[in-house]
């Protein structure tokens, strides 16, 4: 079958032994919900079962390592371990290189628009200098050859009439809010795809934080309610109520859309099943048999409304029912926004070559 086997030789060029146990300490921490003690006892277990330390470095050395290089930090008064904001960093940064790092083999898009202006790349295009140019955009080189042909050589002169202007790209900011289904059905029939949201939507916080800065993100989850929640927690993001409030999760998200000045607006919704729930007044309108039609029209309500503000909603619907696609091209075609339906493992490709391409439109 020209299978070769050959001995395996664990954590063989794996890195140093202190970081293919902060890998694992990591992952357990997503999983924990950020608890540091527990992470840590998982691992002591996988140690013992597994023999992931030696005698050269042990678990009592790691421990230390993950203080000294400022992992975890110890409360003087109980003696407990605390994660510190370089953990959750790190833990994105990891989820950025695991997600996005396909995307540049597939020469994902710039982030850039249609559109000249004062923007931080030169394009090949020029034109003569208009009154109101910023000075950083003349082309010396260019202008010297018209003031040197316009007025000949022997008494230089340089005019405005001389002056040659190198276009920059336009790069747009664009505001975004990632709304994520956290309803008990993101973990139900042995399939997990609470974590692969969460991943991606690590990743997609890290990825605007460092290379689109003045960008705007906020996230928010949505169950039974629906409520913001700050980047720093994404890791430790758990699936919560049963039912799945998009309207309250739409609500929501126009609600923090209207708080921010850019132009270009949108929402990024997450889901892997139907809209189960509303709120009335103070109780709760349930329905987990098939589609009900109060709830979907309230949805496809919210959707028109977020058309009449050119807000486009994103839709990434991680089921493959045929009644939930019906609803979701339903709701897209009345929001005039996109929707992909996808596997999990998929995920994270798709929704950022999206906010990729996006990122080239300028909406009016």
């Amino acid at each position: 079958m020209n299978i070769r086997f050959t001995k395996f030789l664990k954590n063989e060029n794996g890195g140093t032994p202190f970081e293919r146990l902060l890998n694992l300490f990591l992952q357990m921490l997503t999983y924990t919900k950020g608890d540091a003690a527990e992470a840590l006892d998982w691992l002591n277990e996988l140690d013992r079962e597994h023999g992931i330390t030696n005698e050269q470095y042990g678990m009592g050395d790691f421990i230390e390592d993950l203080k000294k290089k400022g992992y975890l930090k110890e409360n003087p008064v109980n003696g407990n371990f605390d994660i510190t904001g370089k953990s959750t960093q790190v833990i994105r940064k990891k989820a950025l290189e695991e997600i996005f790092g396909k995307l540049r083999k597939a020469g994902a898009g710039q982030h850039k628009t249609f559109h000249s202006g004062t923007g931080d790349e030169l394009t090949s295009d020029s034109r003569a200098y208009q009154f109101g140019d910023s000075i950083d955009t003349i082309n010396l080189t260019s202008s010297i050859h018209n003031a040197q042909v316009n007025h000949g050589i022997d008494e230089f002169n340089l005019t405005e009439d001389d002056l040659v202007i190198t276009e920059r790209e336009h790069k747009t900011q664009t505001s975004t809010v990632l709304m994520i289904d956290i309803s008990h059905s993101m973990i139900l029939y042995g399939e997990d795809r609470i974590t692969p949201a969460k991943k991606v939507a690590m990743a997609f916080s890290e990825l605007i934080m460092t290379r689109y800065p003045k960008d705007t993100l906020d996230v928010l989850v949505f169950g039974d309610d629906a409520y913001p929640i700050e980047v720093k927690d994404l890791p430790f993001l758990q699936v919560g109520p049963f039912h799945t409030n998009t309207v309250a999760g739409l609500e929501l998200a126009m609600e923090m859309l209207r708080k921010r000045k850019a132009i270009n607006k949108q929402i990024f919704m997450i889901t892997d099943g139907k809209p189960s729930c509303l709120k009335q007044g103070d109780r709760y309108y349930k329905n987990s048999f098939g589609l009900d039609r109060i709830i979907v029209n309230k949805c496809y309500n919210l959707a028109a409304q977020c058309k009449r503000l050119k807000i486009p909603i994103t839709t990434f619907m991680i089921a493959s029912d045929n009644y939930l696609q019906e609803f979701v091209r339903e709701f897209t075609e009345i929001n005039n926004g996109r929707a992909f339906y996808c596997a999990p493992d998929d995920l994270g490709e798709i929704m950022f070559v999206d906010y990729e391409k996006n990122r080239k439109k300028n909406i009016r």
